[in-house]
């Protein structure tokens, strides 16, 4: 992580750096899973974009309004294609050749980001949660928002999908009872006390 910091008058200016190399290979320390390089990554990439942000906002200062700032700055790198409503392609999900709608960033990726940065926020002395600007209402509502947008024009269901773990494991138990005729009460017995814990 960078932080900079530089005051300028008409006769000096000031710059501090500080900072974070990567860790080194030990034993003492790991290298980093892949989802803390990308949180920490996109951590330095909001703090570029509070340095750059005119006039330049620290942190303690931004509010879920900057956060939404900082979103919709992403769209412009974004490669999923959205179509608007006048599209001949609206709703459909392989449109069959190409249109002039914009591209934008995937709802999920800026749901993911969203979720790291809340973390990053806490895991560098961010405030009682409440004040956490990524964990704000506006930013919560925004991305509802682009998730039905994005639902609806490009004809894709966001819905998450139910696990169906419990189903799988009661079917391999009740294979593993059929082999064996006489542990099937006790089997049933453990699949009851395993519901109540």
């Amino acid at each position: 992580m960078e932080i900079s910091a530089s005051s300028s008058s008409s006769t000096t200016t000031t710059t501090t750096t500080a900072t974070l190399h990567p860790l080194p290979l030990s034993p003492h320390h790991p290298p980093l899973s892949r989802y803390e390089s990308q949180k920490l990554r996109d951590w330095n990439t909001f703090g570029q974009y509070l340095r750059n942000h005119r006039p330049p906002l620290t942190l303690s200062r931004c509010s879920g309004a900057h956060v939404l700032e900082f979103l919709r700055y992403l769209d412009q790198f974004g490669k999923t294609k959205v179509h608007s409503i006048a599209c001949p392609f609206f709703g459909q999900p392989n449109p069959p050749s190409p249109c002039p709608c914009p591209l934008r960033q995937a709802w999920g990726s800026l749901d993911a980001l969203i979720g790291r940065l809340r973390a990053a926020y806490d895991e560098h002395g961010g405030a009682a949660p409440e004040t956490n600007p990524f964990a704000a209402r506006a930013v919560r509502l925004y991305l509802r928002q682009v998730r039905e947008l994005q639902s609806k024009a490009r004809g894709v269901c966001y819905d998450k999908k139910k696990r169906s773990g419990s189903k799988q494991q009661h079917s391999h138990i009740s294979a593993f009872a059929g082999r064996f005729p006489n542990l099937t009460g006790f089997l049933e017995c453990l699949e009851c006390n395993k519901g109540r814990e």
